[in-house]
């Protein structure tokens, strides 16, 4: 039998509370490949071309004070047709190293926390932040430099166009939606960018400094696959390609009782 959501996110936990304290990390058990695309190779290919452009502007981006201290840009890592973008604060030392957003201890929960709804990177999600270079000693990015960056970060949303929007901490979806609320007033709530819902929740290394955040964690992923399932992306914690939910629709038509109504309507 399947573990609950429930368990998968306690047990992501304390995957990640056992490597702090060993010094080893697991590689994260993501879904197997459910992106929405059935050929996608037309979209993707145009999609990669603008966002290479884009990865070259900000490489050569001076904007702010930031870029003197990095020793690479994060730009970004993910499909480029996501059904979910996560937006996180800014590279940390970790990912200043690698050049890839939530890579250290707090992306490995991440990364747990998204399969627990059935979502990864590498199938289905795209991962930014809101400012591309790391801040010195991993301080919170100041109100210019967020400024001068999120434009880059906006151009991101239009070209990827996703379903959903996951700001991971209060700097994303202050940034995001232009507020100075904190993120216990901002989560339990979804909002709107541009026509694509936002979902704010706090941020990963938050969840393994406090252990009393897990719960209301775990309540904002439940929203965000709430939200999915509405779209008809999630289906039993699942993401549908485009084919299944046709056929999924087809199936659903030829059902029928001797009346002619529809059977399983209410099934979710």
């Amino acid at each position: 039998m399947s573990e609950s959501p429930e368990a998968l996110l306690d047990n992501a936990l304390l995957t990640i509370e056992g490597a702090l304290r060993t010094g080893l990390f697991l590689s994260p058990d993501l879904s197997p490949d459910l992106s929405r695309d059935e050929n996608p190779t037309e979209h993707t290919e145009a999609r990669q071309g603008t966002l290479l452009e884009l990865e070259e502007q900000v490489q050569a981006c001076r904007a702010c004070p930031l870029a003197a201290g990095r020793q690479h840009i994060v730009f970004g890592q993910g499909v480029t047709n996501p059904t979910v973008l996560v937006v996180g604060e800014g590279p940390g030392a970790e990912e200043d190293k690698q050049g890839l957003p939530f890579v250290g201890a707090s992306g490995k929960l991440l990364d747990k926390m998204l399969a627990s709804i059935g979502l990864s990177r590498e199938t289905n999600c795209y991962i930014a932040n809101v400012v591309k270079c790391r801040p010195p000693n991993n301080r919170e990015p100041a109100p210019e430099e967020r400024a001068r960056c999120l434009p880059y970060l906006q151009r991101q949303i239009q070209l990827l166009a996703p379903k959903a929007i996951l700001c991971a901490g209060r700097t994303a979806v202050q940034a995001l939606l232009g507020t100075t609320e904190g993120i216990n007033r901002l989560r339990g709530k979804t909002y709107d960018y541009e026509g694509i819902p936002v979902i704010a929740t706090y941020h990963p290394s938050a969840l393994l400094r406090d252990e009393s955040m897990k719960r209301p964690a775990w309540e904002d992923l439940k929203r965000l696959r709430a939200l999915l399932q509405e779209g008809h992306l999630l289906q039993e914690g699942h993401l549908l390609q485009e084919g299944q939910l046709r056929k999924g629709e087809q199936d659903k038509q030829q059902e029928t009782d001797q009346a002619g109504r529809p059977v399983g309507s209410e099934r979710v």
